[in-house]
């Protein structure tokens, strides 16, 4: 049996001395415990050098991928060829049936074979003569993965989604982070001025804090920048008659420097949702006309890709998000979710709560035509996309005139008679003039007979007789 093995620096092919015991995988590991009884158990055959690293990436790629490379195939047709009666293990299944149908080449692939490549990779160093030093091989290693990393990277079709998939989760972290630090802010400056509570504002809230301080500083603090007149009057008589407690110094520092963090969050947090719009916009414009910025970025974000996202059924679109529930109905035999995160639409969210199943179903289905035109369609064109909006549109007003869910039926108009009064003419009538009746003096004696006085025509009998 021979062995191909591919490594960093080269192709390697071994012989194995003794077939009867590589047979049984739990006994490989003690045939190569040390160098030395790995050398008893398989000898080199053949070991073909890479030139430079470009050949040695390129084999490798090819090798991750299962296709035989230019390289390995001289390789087996000057080694392997030659014993072509010889059973060739190789580490991968793929790489076997392309050996086996453009080589010809019986391939071995097996949990043995696993273990025993196993055994080689263990002393590959030890193995290869005259080849390679241990910390040179390591080495080739390293950089034939970095090689292969930069590839990747450089090759990759969905880098762009996979970054617009970090920017979506980024922007999910920003606004719970915003959210508690907005919640010890408040909770923190309403020991000493609580009555500030009704500034629903955030991002007011922080700066009057900022700029204010101690609620003793409101009379001589100029907040119209922040508030409205108004407000900002009742803030100043709040602030002389609060019922608040008296804090230190050092308490209004650590508070302003929060105020300081949430304002700058939500400033960068800003930024970054105009960016997320520009990059829906580009990338996806038909889905972000159906359901937004937000809910489209969070739809394939939740798909792993756009591409991905082209690939699902409405029905999956419209569930997408609540799988934890849809499994728990499925368990429990109860009624499965109607909506996933494409609840968060606007369309869905201008609907009575009856219609809300109904318009999901629909919108899911113009979504997951949309999400194919954005991936799959040669020129992008946002006609598709508003023309899907303004049917859904007019869907909804029509649900609001007519009070049900169902399609409003246009009512028929009053009927009124619009046919023309026309008289009959009679001169037009063609009559067929009626057959003369003769009188009875006029018949023929022949054809009466008399009897008793009376006129009687004859009868079919008489005439038979008379025949006769």
């Amino acid at each position: 049996m021979l062995v191909l093995f591919e490594s960093p620096s080269g192709y390697a092919i071994f012989k194995v001395l003794d077939e009867s015991k590589v047979q049984a995988a739990d006994d490989l590991h003690e045939l190569f415990a040390n160098p030395e009884k790995a050398a008893n158990s398989v000898k080199l055959k053949h070991f073909k050098k890479f030139e430079d690293t470009t050949e040695a990436l390129a084999a490798t790629t090819a090798a991750v991928e299962g296709k035989l490379s230019k390289t390995l195939k001289k390789v087996l047709k000057k080694i392997v060829a030659k014993e072509a009666h010889e059973e060739l293990a190789v580490a991968d299944a793929k790489l076997g049936q392309a050996i086996k149908e453009k080589m010809n080449l019986t391939c071995v692939y097996s949990p043995a074979t696993q273990e025993l490549m196993r055994g080689i990779r263990a002393h590959i160093d030890s193995l290869i003569s005259g080849g390679q030093q241990p910390k040179k091989f390591k080495k080739i290693i390293i950089l034939c993965v970095y090689l292969i990393a930069v590839v990747c990277l450089l090759y990759c079709f969905h880098c762009t989604v996979l970054l617009h998939v970090t920017k979506c989760s980024l922007l999910d972290d920003l606004d719970k982070e915003l959210n508690n630090y907005i919640m010890r802010c408040r909770e923190w400056y309403g020991w000493h001025f609580p009555e500030l509570g009704k500034v629903t504002d955030h991002i007011a809230f922080a700066k009057i804090i900022k700029k204010m301080g101690v609620r003793t500083n409101a009379a001589s603090c100029d907040m119209s920048e922040i508030l409205p007149e108004e407000i900002e009057k009742q803030v100043v008589d709040l602030a002389q008659v609060s019922m608040g407690t008296e804090i230190s110094e050092e308490d209004i520092i650590n508070i302003s420097y929060l105020a300081d963090q949430i304002i700058e969050i939500t400033e960068y947090r800003g930024q970054l949702y105009d960016y997320l719009k520009n990059r829906m916009t580009a990338m996806a414009p038909n889905l972000t006309l159906l359901v937004g910025e937000l809910v489209g970025a969070r739809l394939i974000s939740h798909a792993g890709s756009l591409l991905n996202l082209a690939k699902h059924p409405a029905s999956t679109v419209q569930i997408l998000g609540a799988e934890k529930a849809l499994f728990r109905a499925l368990k429990t035999r109860k009624d499965t979710p109607k909506y996933g995160l494409i609840y968060h639409a606007s369309l869905v969210g201008q609907c009575n709560p009856k219609n809300k199943g109904k318009i999901s179903r629909m919108l899911a289905a113009k979504c997951a035509l949309a999400v194919r035109y954005d991936a799959l369609a040669e020129e992008t064109s946002t006609e598709m996309g508003i023309e899907q909006r303004a049917k859904l549109e007019s869907r909804l007003r029509s649900w609001d005139e007519g009070g049900k869910g169902t399609k409003s039926t246009p009512k028929p108009d009053k009927w009124t008679n619009q046919s023309e009064l026309k008289m009959y003419d009679n001169a037009q009538d063609f009559n067929i003039p009626a057959p003369k009746k003769r009188k009875i003096e006029e018949l023929d004696e022949e054809d009466a007979v008399v009897t008793d006085g009376n006129l009687q025509k004859k009868s079919k009998k008489i005439k038979n007789d008379e025949q006769t």
